[in-house]
Order: C-alpha cells, then sequence, then structure tokens
C-alpha cells in the first residue's frame, strides 16, 4: 500500500462541508472538538473505562459532522517527517493490543500526581504512536488525556505550551520513543503541560 505523507497540512481532505478552504474546515474541525470535550466531560463518571471504542467515539463525535471517515481507523498508510506510522492493515490488532495493554489496566483515580503522569504519558505516546486515524489523531489523544486528568480531579493539560517550538519538537521525539517502549519522554512532556493546581 502506497504511503501518504500528512507533512503537507495544507491540502484540504475531501470533507462533508463541501469546502475547500482550509481555514474554514480547521475552524470545523477546532469547533467539533471543543464540543465533543464538553459532551464528555459532562457525562464522564469516575468509574469510567476508556477502551478503543471510546477513543473511536471521540474522533466520531469531533469529526463527525466533517468527515466520511470520522471514527474510523484509517485505511491508508502515512508517514510524517520522515517516520513512518504502522501500516493501516493492522490498526484494528494494534489498537485492540493498545486496549488490553494501556487502557484496560488504567485505574478509577490515581493516588498522586507522578502515577497521573506516568499512566497519561504511556496512553499518549503510545495512541500517537499508532496513530489510527487519517485525520485529528493529537487531537484526540489530548481529549482522552484531559479526560483522565478531569477523572483525577484536576482541569486540562496545558496543550497550548506545545506552541514553544523546542518543546513541541522534542514531543515529536517523545512520540518516536514510544515506538521503542521508551516513554521517559513523554513523561517530561505531561509534567511540563501539568495542569497547575490553585
Amino acid at each position: 500500500m502506497k504511503y501518504t505523507s500528512s507533512d503537507d497540512e495544507a491540502e484540504v481532505l475531501p470533507n462533508l462541508l463541501g469546502s475547500s478552504s482550509l481555514v474554514e474546515v480547521q475552524d470545523a474541525e477546532t469547533e467539533g472538538f471543543l464540543v465533543a470535550e464538553q459532551q464528555l466531560l459532562d457525562e464522564l463518571r469516575e468509574q469510567e473505562v476508556f477502551t478503543a471504542a471510546y477513543i473511536r467515539a471521540i474522533h466520531q463525535r469531533a469529526l463527525g459532522q466533517v468527515y466520511s471517515f470520522a471514527g474510523r481507523y484509517r485505511s491508508v498508510n502515512l508517514s510524517k517527517g520522515g517516520f513512518t506510522f504502522p501500516a493501516a492493515q493492522h490498526l484494528a490488532q494494534s489498537m485492540a493490543q493498545f486496549e488490553q495493554e494501556f487502557l484496560l489496566p488504567l485505574p478509577h483515580t490515581w493516588p498522586d500526581t507522578a502515577a497521573l503522569v506516568r499512566d497519561v504519558a504511556r496512553v499518549h505516546a503510545e495512541l500517537l504512536f499508532i496513530h489510527p486515524f487519517r485525520e485529528g489523531n493529537g487531537r484526540t489523544a489530548r481529549v482522552l488525556a484531559n479526560l483522565m486528568a478531569y477523572k483525577n480531579g484536576s482541569t486540562s493539560f496545558q496543550w497550548e505550551l506545545l506552541a514553544e517550538p523546542e518543546l513541541f519538537a522534542f514531543y515529536v521525539r517523545a512520540v518516536q520513543a514510544a515506538g521503542r517502549l521508551h516513554y521517559g519522554p513523554m513523561e517530561e512532556v505531561i509534567a511540563r503541560v501539568l495542569p497547575q493546581g490553585p
């Protein structure tokens, strides 16, 4: 199967809006993720169990008004910046394994901040490494991380800090390190964007 580079983010994917305007599509995506996160937060229970189906539901809620592929694993292979994500044909198996190894063992609450950072870092890095969707992987992973924090009585992570070029470059390397089962770099990132208490 051919690999598609996702480096060119100026390309507008075929969408349900019938729009060729990158700004219009991006605005719709942003609004979709904001609405989806608020809805999921309103519904969130302490006993919530995050699963692969839950992650697909985040994606579907956020992008269902924009893309026909919302909530479905990608059918194309992707690479970015010379890094190749796992092949599309293995995504169902990869996500099932991710669910068993990383999602289902999660506690309902965490005993301390260090434990929360460790688990968020592993879940976040692995999900981004798998890159299950054609579009919106980072935002889906960030919504999930926020929901994990909310369950623990915290607030959203300060993802806007990733706009700092040096930290963002380290974030990308942290995702790649997850492919080698090395989560220390992502733990550093998550600790940096951790919500600060009052």
